[in-house]
């Protein structure tokens, strides 16, 4: 007992509580999913599973009519994965190449240059978004992945990482590249590439998240039902719950929540350590 390390001990304990705080929703949320519509009317939200679980993630994401009316749940996922990749690996490819000219091909606006992308982030998507989309409708990109994608991918964040981790890595590989002959594009696909690897998961990852997260923009941009992805399913399903006179299906309307909850922990789940290396390596 001499040899506990209380504060250390503490600081787990600190640690569980948060977990436990934020964890318990989503608990709370798959267990009413695996309950019947008539036990969650009767005696509302669950903590304990119940016995219909393969029925409700079923009938959610592999039967018509089984969420809306004209998509299957597996298509929402489909959807928002498209959307989450592509924006992430967008992102990256965008971010990369604007970091790599700005910190390498040393003009005389590369500074100025960079300050005004960096000021983008001062414009969220919520304010510029009505220009984006009468671009997006005038070149016919609507209810298109392509449409959905591009006008999310302009912005700093991902630049102002690139950019700070490229500073960190030493002239003199630059140096060496071009006392070997080799050309800015195989410096930056043979050199820059392969050590950005923790930061570029790292980037892919947050990316993802957020890009799956979306909701505003793929809700104005999407006007059939077969493109609609699982955060703006979500939506629709708890308005579909609220009308009409049959008895609402809450259970479904949770089951779609956790499917979407899934494929972002998953992820971060899966890539932390390069997450955390990708990290503290920006931070040089």
């Amino acid at each position: 007992m001499k040899n506990i390390n209380w504060r250390l001990a503490s600081n787990h304990l600190i640690l569980l509580i948060g977990v436990i705080f934020m964890s318990l929703p989503v608990w709370v949320a798959f267990s009413t999913s695996t309950h019947t519509a008539e036990t969650i009317l009767r005696e509302g939200l669950q903590f304990w599973p119940g016995s219909n679980f393969i029925e409700t993630y079923r009938e959610v994401m592999f039967e018509e009519a089984g969420v809306m009316k004209s998509v299957l749940g597996i298509t929402m996922l489909k959807n928002s994965l498209i959307l989450g990749i592509g924006f992430a690996v967008g992102k990256v490819i965008i971010s990369m190449l604007a970091a790599y000219a700005i910190v390498y091909f040393r003009f005389k606006l590369a500074t100025p240059l960079f300050w005004i992308i960096f000021l983008t982030l001062l414009l969220p998507l919520e304010v510029r978004i009505i220009p984006s989309y009468e671009i997006v409708a005038g070149l016919g990109l609507l209810d298109t992945n392509f449409g959905l994608i591009v006008p999310l991918i302009a912005s700093a964040t991902g630049t102002f990482y690139f950019r700070q981790f490229f500073k960190s890595i030493p002239d003199e590989l630059l140096e060496a590249a071009r006392l070997d002959g080799a050309s800015p594009w195989r410096f930056f696909v043979d050199m820059l590439i392969p050590l950005s690897k923790t930061m570029i998961a790292a980037i892919l990852i947050i990316m993802f998240v957020v890009g799956w997260n979306q909701y505003l923009w793929p809700l104005i941009m999407t006007t059939k039902e077969e493109n609609y992805t699982l955060v703006i399913g979500i939506k629709q399903i708890y308005q579909i719950l609220s009308e009409g006179g049959e008895l609402p299906q809450y259970q479904k309307a949770f089951a779609l929540t956790i499917m979407a909850t899934l494929p972002p922990v998953l992820v971060v789940l899966f890539f932390q350590n390069w997450f955390v290396k990708g990290l503290v390596e920006s931070e040089k």
